[in-house]
């Protein structure tokens, strides 16, 4: 199960095409949306590099360094650590890491592996300090960083790395795969009408309560929006207001319904991405594609407001108000 990744067949491709030619890249950037497997696609990359099968196809998956990869325990692959409020990487640890990659491997393979994982918050100080390392390796060192955006990282850095967007896979091959996990059909279904073919989200969604609640929550915004009940929302949305973090990850998943209503309100055999179809639908006759786009206006400047540290209980008390208005 470890050495399946499910959907990005291309970019599959292209990395087992270029370990196989001996043309592997030595920095790696993998980006897209939490949950889509950029870290699952970050230890594959890593186990063909360093599969020990010495008689078949590479990675195996089996032998015990693709399992100690897998494990989180092998001695020259290093998950490199966060720090601070944001999680963001360090000065120091980039210096760390530089000390470190100039230290020969002890291993078969003769490579050693950082990865850099969530770079999100990555301060531009440690990105200049990594840039000499990464534009001039020693030959057995590899890098990978992944990222939702690109935009996370200096184009120094991007101008040195080879990048790859990440993609979610289908509801199809998001089935299966929480099947391959030991999920429960009923529960693999609900993640899925809710999360789609994002199997990260999937798993997280079927193993953690407040998700669901979260979930739960962003369709009862959706219905005081649908009932114009400006009262019911500011209710629903209140307890939001105590983690900045929660609040837009709600805004998120509320903006991706609003999203699916303006598309339904086109075509009403259009695919969905947002937490659940039927509120997207009932929102696509409640709305306008014009007061679809005001929303999206309206929770996209609420939520720089709060990355802006605005007082999260007024920016989303003047929210409610926006969107009633419309």
């Amino acid at each position: 199960m470890n050495n399946k990744v499910f959907g990005n067949e291309q970019l599959v491709s292209t990395l087992e095409a270029m370990s196989g030619t001996g043309r592997t890249a030595h920095s790696l950037i993998l980006y897209g949306e939490k949950g889509c497997g950029r870290k699952t696609i970050a230890k594959y990359y890593t186990k063909l590099l360093m599969c020990g099968n010495k008689s078949g196809d590479k990675p195996c998956g089996v032998c015990e360094t693709c399992r100690s990869i897998d494990e989180d325990r092998h001695p020259d692959v290093s998950i490199v650590h966060k720090s601070g409020k944001l999680g963001g990487f360090s000065v120091e640890t980039i210096s760390d890491v530089a000390r470190d990659a100039y230290v020969m491997p002890n291993n078969s393979s003769g490579v050693k592996v950082y990865i850099f994982g969530d770079c999100d918050n990555f301060d531009p100080r440690p990105q200049n300090k990594l840039l000499k390392l990464i534009e001039e390796p020693p030959d057995y060192a590899y890098f990978i960083f992944t990222a939702q955006s690109k935009s996370a990282f200096l184009p120094t850095i991007i101008s040195r790395c080879v990048c790859f967007g990440v993609a979610q896979c289908s509801d199809d091959e998001a089935l299966e795969a929480l099947s391959c996990f030991g999920c429960e059909t009923d529960d693999s279904r609900k993640a899925v009408d809710s999360f789609h073919g994002n199997i990260g989200r999937c798993l997280e969604y079927i193993s953690d309560e407040e998700l669901r609640n979260k979930v739960d929550l962003t369709k009862s915004l959706a219905d005081s929006i649908i009932n114009k009940d400006e009262y019911h929302l500011n209710s629903v949305i209140f307890p939001v207001s105590r983690e900045r973090r929660d609040a837009i990850e709600i805004l998120s998943m509320l903006d991706l319904l609003v999203r699916d209503a303006a598309v339904l309100g086109k075509d009403p055999d259009a695919a969905t991405i947002g937490c659940c179809r039927e509120h997207a639908k009932r929102l696509s006759e409640a709305l306008t594609a014009y007061q679809a786009i005001r929303i999206h206006m309206h929770i996209e400047r609420a939520k720089r407001a709060i990355d802006s540290n605005v007082s999260l209980p007024l920016v989303l008390a003047a929210l409610c108000s926006d969107i009633i208005d419309i």
